[in-house]
């Protein structure tokens, strides 16, 4: 909200201090973080410091205390250095004054609200200011309650900067009824303290010193001091039904019995070292048996012994592997899920591709990952209702989250209605990302990656009520055979996996098309062509495309006898080259048609410069279709004569035929996809990723050779990267009906 006394106070800093500092920001009357660190910068040139910074650090706190260790009436050195502070007080909503310099009543005042609502006004009497309130002064932290803070957290705020300020690394923390990672690094800070850490030694961090200390210091009914307040500031910070307390009574022992019975902690009411862990660190106790884990090692009959040993009951395994060279045995392997049957273990599947960073997710990537997760789970033989855990796994921050987790989810949960609801969904990844995936109803239960406690999305939040599993430490069992290394998990019993499993759909080639199954498969096609603004009609105008969804699927169904051959020969996935003629087909448009035809203009009356084009079903040109055919006919992999695409001639003769010949179109189209592996420029895949056997390529591609397919065929494509991302849900989509008829 723009406010006039910060406008001035900006107007103030650019006019004084933007040619001193080299640092001006915009007057806009709205408190943000560039006023506050223009501010600083106008600190330190008073403070004498050239080298300006945005961080209000070690070196300007201590230069701030040696030289005014406290700034009042009497010992403010000009009215600049005043106005700094009288512009920090309006930034912080606080009367500073009319900005003119002087130290007055109001300031005073504002000042001495100012400690009382940070909670130190014990500590720092009087109107003075401080070096440390003057640092928290200079931040976009609030001290007034804030929507939708509640007045416990509040009170743990206020009480942990009252009690440990003058601390040499504890900084006053926002007080406004919010938990936050501050917050909670705050509590970590106090419960070291007063396990007698030193200063410079206490750090914030839940490390093997404050466990081992902590241990030390249970608390039970009955208890008094300052350990039970540590204690029941955690309660309040992790959102159960407790206020800060110095008195552990039967209303703090059934709240925490309610919390140990949530979190699968035995439900003893006292606060023991498990319980108290678990609310201060999203990994708790990391010593605690676990009943479940996940792995990226194969399950065998000597590991699953390992497991039952450990008393692990479910373990978390991947569907697919998006590398073919790392972790080879991170997806499961063939006959796996017998050994889990046979050993009474049971699996909670587990979908993972790339998923390290904001950009790995959106709306199309989620329809993308619902439908291969759904593919992947029938290949392995998952039955009907299991919950498949989508991936989320970087630091989410808030923002991110909504821009990029929300869309990304709600495209999974829509392919998985698409598909008939046949699996639930379930999300792994931080406390944040978890609660947020679920309160928006695009998952029924939470995988929570705890063993990151430095997450942003884990320090500061709960665990989310619809948790069903747990990561918290990293552990090798077993040996010999049977040793593995593990993430290790707790168990809510939300989920349970499954023991029992359909039989597997094996590597098998793919067979003709069951000319029943088009309705089905064109109403899928159409309705995710509609989600990402491609309507079934083609469209109209300039952009307009000049192939409807039905058309673009009758063609590649007139032409199904020879794309299964072409898929037997060369053991390509049919629907490799269906995506590749339908997303052609659907992408050719009014432009493409011009293009063509002064093509044709060009070899029939020699006027024009466009010698060649994107053209036909397949929206190939001729001088790559030449390329393939040269390169495919130089490997075996075709029989005919070699062409040059430097002659018009020979341009002009596979161009027709492309163009006018959807069988030869069809047939380029596969051997541009042999191409791509094998010495297109810029198509090699990276060592160790190749797809082709020496005669062929291979039934079992990973999605990133999949990936990397899709994009090469269109690599003259200067939108590449965006259509190939958009086109990946088209391959699951012919991979959802090719995978049911090859297996019926």
């Amino acid at each position: 909200m723009r406010d006039a006394m910060v406008l001035k106070a900006q107007r103030f800093v650019n006019s004084v201090y933007g040619s001193r500092t080299g640092t001006t920001v915009k007057e806009t009357g709205e408190a943000d973080w560039a006023t506050l660190y223009a501010l600083t910068r106008a600190l330190q040139y008073e403070l004498g410091i050239t080298a300006f910074s945005d961080n209000f650090g070690p070196t300007t706190l201590s230069t701030l205390t040696a030289t005014y260790p406290k700034l009042d009436a009497d010992t403010v050195p000009s009215s600049d250095f005043c106005r700094i502070i009288q512009s920090g007080l309006y930034c912080k909503g606080y009367d500073g004054g009319d900005l003119d310099g002087t130290y007055g009543t109001r300031v005073r005042e504002a000042v001495t609200r100012l400690k009382t609502d940070m909670g130190v006004e014990q500590v720092y009497p009087g109107a003075a200011l401080t070096p440390k309130v003057f640092k928290a002064l200079l931040t976009m932290d609030s001290y007034a309650p804030g929507a939708p803070g509640t007045g416990q957290v509040r009170a743990v705020q206020q009480w942990l900067n009252g009690r440990y300020v003058n601390r040499q690394d504890f900084f006053v923390t926002a007080c406004d009824g919010l938990v936050s990672r501050d917050t909670a690094k705050a509590l970590l800070f106090g419960v070291q303290y007063e396990l007698g850490m030193a200063d410079g030694t206490a750090n914030g961090n839940f490390g093997p010193g404050t466990q081992s200390g902590l241990k030390a210091h249970p608390v039970t009914q009955g208890d008094k001091g300052v350990f039970v307040q540590l204690f029941s500031a955690g309660m309040v910070l992790n959102r159960r039904p407790a206020a800060l307390t110095d008195t552990f009574d039967s209303s703090l022992a059934a709240a925490v019995r309610a919390f140990q019975t949530f979190a699968a902690l035995p439900a003893t009411g006292d606060g023991d070292f498990a319980t108290f862990a678990s609310l201060l660190a999203s990994f708790g106790d990391q010593s605690c048996p676990a009943r479940a884990c996940d792995t990226t090692t194969r399950i065998t009959p000597a590991r699953a012994a390992s497991l039952k040993a450990a008393g692990i009951a479910y373990v978390g395994r991947y569907l697919t592997n998006p590398s073919a060279t790392s972790l080879p045995e991170k997806a499961i392997q063939p006959g796996e899920l017998d050994t889990f049957a046979q050993q009474g273990l049971r699996c909670f599947p587990i979908y993972q591709t790339v998923n390290g960073d904001a950009s790995d997710f959106d709306y199309v990537a989620g329809r993308t990952a619902g439908y291969a997760a759904v593919n992947a789970a029938r290949d392995h033989g998952f039955r009907r209702g299991t919950r498949i855990f989508f991936a989320v796994d970087f630091d989410a921050i808030d923002a991110e989250i909504t821009a990029n987790v929300l869309p990304h989810f709600k495209g999974v949960k829509e392919a998985m209605a698409d598909s008939g609801h046949p699996y639930e969904i379930g999300v792994y990844g931080s406390r944040n990302v978890c609660a947020r995936v679920g309160e928006a109803g695009c998952s029924t239960a939470s995988f929570v990656a705890g063993m990151s406690a430095g997450f942003e999305g884990n320090a500061g939040h709960p665990l989310p009520g619809d948790w069903a599993y747990d990561q918290f430490v990293v552990r090798t069992l077993g040996s010999g055979e049977g040793q593995l290394e593990i993430d290790a998990d707790n168990a809510s019993g939300r989920d349970t996996g499954q023991g029992a499993f359909d039989r597997p759909r094996p590597a098998v080639p793919d067979v003709a098309f069951d000319a029943r199954q088009v309705p089905a498969l064109r109403a899928d096609l159409a309705r995710y062509m509609r989600s990402i603004g491609r309507p079934d009609t083609g469209g109209i105008g300039a952009d307009a495309r000049l192939y409807t969804n039905a058309q673009a699927v009758a063609a590649i169904q007139d032409q199904d006898g020879l794309i299964t051959e072409l898929s037997k020969t060369y053991s390509m996935r049919k629907a490799l080259i269906q995506t590749a003629v339908y997303w052609a087909m659907r992408d050719y448009d009014l432009s493409d048609q011009s293009t063509d035809q002064q093509v044709a203009d060009h070899h029939l009356g020699g006027s024009g410069p466009v010698r060649d084009s994107h053209t036909g079903i397949g929206e190939i040109s001729a001088a790559d279709a030449i390329q393939a055919w040269n390169h495919c006919i130089g490997w075996g992999f075709a029989d005919g004569d070699r062409r040059d695409p430097a002659k018009d001639a020979d341009l002009w003769t596979v161009w027709q035929q492309l163009n006018k010949d959807n069988a030869f179109s069809v047939r380029t189209a596969a051997l541009i996809h042999l191409w791509g592996t094998r010495g297109r420029p810029g198509g090699q895949l990276p060592p160790g990723n190749r797809v082709t056997t020496p005669r062929s390529m291979r039934l079992d591609l990973v999605e990133f050779e999949i990936t990397e397919l899709l994009r090469r065929y269109r690599a003259w494509d200067p939108d590449v990267e965006s259509q190939t991302h958009q086109s990946l849900a088209v391959y699951q989509i012919f991979e959802k009906y090719n995978s049911i008829l090859r297996n019926a």
